[in-house]
């Protein structure tokens, strides 16, 4: 019951909406307990036809209140399922901004372990059935404390023995329900995660389609996505055993009990306990009593499955950023933009990765990070972004702690160029201006230009309102790139990240990237993850990484004279044969 108290409580800004859902229902309770009431009256008229008592003003005026009631119970009904309907709505954008405002919160590391399908599943699910709840509460609880009441308290005034028997229907029904609740609560668990599971490789795979088909793998993924589903299946079985036969005694004990209460209200009714009249009504009351024991069973269900899948959705939730910014942090305020790493220490999942990195970067230049693969060059990257945490050590901007500093000024104050572009569905145009969402045609134009896309994006119909697909799927890998660099001289960022991502080019779409790199990196200081010798040849410093620390740092002059790595790559490209070379250079992620 937790979750759904979390969700009463930072729902209370839709208090108001619950509050008019419970008038209106109260009220159509109120007027369907009349309904008895007045039968009861309308019978004792009747009974009184031919008779000196009788009187049709009487019976016409109880008839028409009869109507009145049916029909304002239909407006007022009406009023209440739009009330439920619009509360339905704002509580899913509340709950879905909500979860989606914290999810972005969130480290890289939560990112790492998390299937994105997984994410997406986790929120729709949840979402629907914590709605559904709160719809159904909103709906059913005032009419079924209020039905219960009323109905048993009149019941209770013309015979006693019979409101206790239904009033121990309540008990009885509520420790049935209760007795099952935890193993069904256990299977849907098993059932959510199944789900989540076929679900995020749904999404990994559809996302991934080329690479599904280039290696004929659909089969073995549809085999997979159906092996979960089956699971849920299997555990659906138990499950809905256990739901049905707890559900086959309450009705018994139901039947059991309404049976011994009817004979009980007609053997009263033959030995002139009760009126005619009284019989009516008493019988009436207990059909409407009949109902709210059912509506326990129906709210015991959704209460379950509102638990169950509701967990996810708050274990996201109660997750706790592991880099949140300190209390009195202020913007991040560059005016040069010198970068230093001061002692620097990082573990993935307590394996060292980083150990004691020193090194700076002055303002405007170029550097060159080089080492073999896993040594920690994107690391590095991301550490200046905040997207992981050093375990001991600091990082500044132009002498600031960015660990002291708010992480959006931050991240406001570098651009970024990653090895996968990294772009979304939608026009070219709102993709150049990602990181400047206010920027003018003309900026936008101008930075496209700089990067040479200008040219191939007036090649397309719509220009740079063409929609390029799903993370640009439609675009080539250089026009995607360059499109990235566009981003980037837009955003026009002191510091730059760019993980270089030219390898897989051709000649001439590398070559048209590499002058819009150059006109990127012109002022800005510059961290390149190197991915090709060319590059490296023509910054300023080089940072050659060795087991998670500096091995080397110097212009590409004066480590080529070293015995270092750099020095090593060099002599590799004088390497005899061409395999040879390549294999050398494969292993510090280096092309030639």
């Amino acid at each position: 019951m937790k979750p759904l108290l979390k969700i009463i409580r930072f729902t209370k800004h839709l208090w108001p909406y619950y509050l008019l859902l419970f008038i209106f229902t109260a009220v159509v309770s109120l007027l369907v307990q009349l309904q008895p009431i007045l039968i009861r009256q309308l019978v004792a008229e009747l009974q009184n036809v031919g008779s000196a008592a009788a009187s049709d003003k009487a019976i016409l005026i109880i008839v028409g209140l009869l109507f009145a009631q049916d029909v304002v119970s239909n407006v007022l009904v009406n009023f209440m399922q739009y009330h439920g309907d619009v509360l339905s709505v704002k509580l899913k954008i509340f709950l879905s901004n909500r979860y989606y405002e914290h999810i972005l919160q969130l480290p890289q590391s939560y990112f790492d372990t998390e299937l994105s399908g997984k994410i997406t599943a986790r929120l729709t699910r949840s979402v629907v059935q914590i709605t559904e709840f709160v719809k159904m509460m909103g709906n059913n609880f005032a009419s079924f404390i209020l039905t219960t009441v009323f109905s048993l308290a009149i019941v209770a005034y013309f015979s006693p023995l019979i409101a206790l028997l239904l009033f121990s229907l309540y008990p009885i029904f509520i420790w049935l329900t209760v007795r099952s609740s935890g193993k069904w609560i256990e299977y849907q668990d098993g059932i959510n995660q199944n789900q989540d599971i076929a679900f995020g490789r749904f999404q990994e795979s559809i996302s991934q389609v080329k690479a599904v088909k280039s290696f004929v793998r659909e089969q073995s993924e549809l085999n997979f996505f159906s092996k979960h589903l089956k699971q849920t299946l299997k555990l659906t079985k138990p499950q809905s055993r256990l739901w049905h036969t707890m559900d086959f005694r309450r009705k018994l004990v139901l039947n059991v009990i309404f049976g011994i209460v009817y004979l009980l209200l007609f053997w009263q009714a033959k030995t002139g306990s009760l009126s005619l009249a009284d019989t009516i009504m008493i019988f009436q009351l207990t059909l409407m009593i009949r109902m709210p024991v059912f509506t326990i069973s129906f709210l015991v269900e959704n209460i379950q499955r509102a638990v169950a899948d509701s967990k996810d959705y708050f274990m996201a939730l109660d997750t706790v950023p592991a880099i949140e910014d300190v209390p009195a942090a202020k913007n991040l305020r560059v005016a040069k933009g010198k970068v230093e790493f001061r002692d620097v220490h990082f573990a993935y999942d307590k394996k060292p990765v980083i150990k004691g990195l020193n090194f700076s970067i002055e303002p405007g230049s170029k550097i060159a990070l080089v080492g073999e693969s896993g040594e920690g060059k994107s690391t590095i990257a991301n550490l200046l972004l905040r997207l992981y945490q050093p375990s001991q050590g600091n990082i500044a901007v132009d002498g600031q702690d960015i660990a002291g500093v708010k992480q959006h000024s931050l991240r406001k104050n570098i651009g970024v160029v990653f090895q996968e572009p990294n772009l979304f569905s939608g026009s070219i145009a709102e993709n150049i201006a990602y990181g400047k969402p206010a920027a003018t045609k003309q900026q936008i134009i101008a930075a496209a230009k700089a990067a040479n896309a200008d040219d191939f994006i007036n090649s397309f119909d719509d220009g740079y309102e063409s929609l390029i697909g799903e993370r640009g799927l439609k675009l080539s890998g250089g026009q995607k790139q360059r499109i990235a660099i566009a981003r980037a001289i837009l955003k026009d960022a002191p510091i730059l990240i760019l993980d270089e991502a030219t390898s897989s080019l051709d000649s001439k779409s590398e070559l048209l990237v590499h002058e819009a790199l150059e006109n990127l990196m012109h002022a800005r200081t510059t961290i390149i993850i190197a991915h090709r010798l060319s590059t490296i040849q023509n910054v300023d410093v080089i940072v050659t990484l060795k087991n998670g620390q500096v091995d080397e740092i110097g212009s590409p002059t004066k480590l080529a004279k070293t015995k270092g790595i750099y020095a090593q790559l060099l002599a590799v490209q004088s390497a005899k044969s061409a395999e040879q070379r390549k294999q050398a250079l494969n292993k510090f992620g280096i092309v030639a």
